[in-house]
């Protein structure tokens, strides 16, 4: 509601912005978000944008005249539940509704931008879909991202989502996808530590795997332009064409590694125990079932061992 002042209140009364903690996220956040929708701000006084965006959300937030409440969080006084939603760079907000959250952002927003945020949040809010269909919305969002290069606002998402349900195996994998992209090959194993222990053999757990392997193996192999000159020198050179395939792949250029192994299979595919059809395989694992290249790929493939 609005008071006489002007300034926006909650509908149960008090300010609708005000300064959280550890200890009270519980009643501020999850227990107040039954009744409507909350933007928590994680913030600290050292951070420039967080002084540029906090204003600019408050402001959009009491224009909502009571209908969203906002919470702010100074994460080097209260670095818990910064840490549990897996914060890795401020200003990071979360929207929540219904005790969980169902959306959020990082970094610097336009006005407009915070406006369509708060439409989105007050719609989840009035309840439209229940959880699950909440959080489904969330990963196909993150996976979108993903695929459009966005893994690092993915892996936001995906961290949100895991703060409140710590088994999502899509927002495991997710998470573990976008530090294996990155190739921060440590922390995306042991994400994978996540899996619950009956699902560790999942297609998606192994995807993630095989990206994994493939990061590591191409971080072996040698610089592609001097492996791409030792195979026009000699291309029976098995070795130096396995060798540039991985180069290729750990430069993102996947057709062109599937290509080359496809050759090396052409010209003897038992060589060193049939390791151009087994690297072929991690590609396919890694790149996904549905992916063009897979599909391409597995047929050309399949018409060299059976032809």
């Amino acid at each position: 509601m609005l008071e006489l002042d002007g300034t926006a209140s909650a509908p149960g009364g008090g300010d609708v912005v005000v300064d959280g903690t550890d200890a009270g996220f519980m009643t501020d956040v999850i227990d107040a978000s039954q009744a409507g929708p909350v933007v928590v701000q994680f913030t600290a006084p050292w951070c420039g944008p967080c002084r540029t965006l906090g204003p600019q959300l408050e402001a959009a937030v009491r224009k909502t005249a009571g209908k969203v409440r906002m919470v702010r969080i100074n994460i080097d006084e209260n670095p818990q539940i910064a840490g549990q939603l897996r914060v890795q760079s401020i200003p990071a907000v979360f929207g929540f509704a219904g005790g969980q959250p169902v959306d959020g952002f990082m970094g610097a927003q336009t006005p407009s931008q915070i406006d369509a945020f708060l439409e989105k949040l007050m719609a989840a809010g009035g309840g439209t879909g229940g959880e699950e269909e909440q959080i489904d919305a969330m990963l196909d969002a993150a996976d979108e991202a993903v695929g459009q290069g966005g893994a690092g606002e993915a892996a936001q998402v995906y961290a949100q989502i895991l703060g409140v349900k710590p088994e999502n195996l899509r927002a495991i994998t997710g998470l573990a996808r976008c530090y294996a992209a990155s190739n921060d090959l440590e922390r995306a194993r042991e994400t994978l530590e996540m899996v619950p222990a009956d699902k560790t053999d999942d297609p998606m757990v192994q995807q993630v795997r095989s990206m994994i392997e493939l990061s590591e193996t191409a971080g072996d192999a040698g610089e592609a332009a001097s492996l791409a000159a030792a195979v026009e020198a000699n291309p029976d050179d098995h070795q130096a064409r396995m060798d540039y395939a991985l180069a290729l792949v750990g430069s993102g250029q996947n057709e062109q590694a599937i290509d080359e192994l496809l050759t090396l299979f052409t010209r003897d595919r038992e060589w060193n125990d049939g390791a151009a059809r087994e690297q072929l395989f991690k590609i396919f694992d890694a790149l996904g079932p549905t992916d063009p290249l897979t599909l391409k790929g597995r047929r050309r493939l399949s018409s060299l061992m059976f032809a």
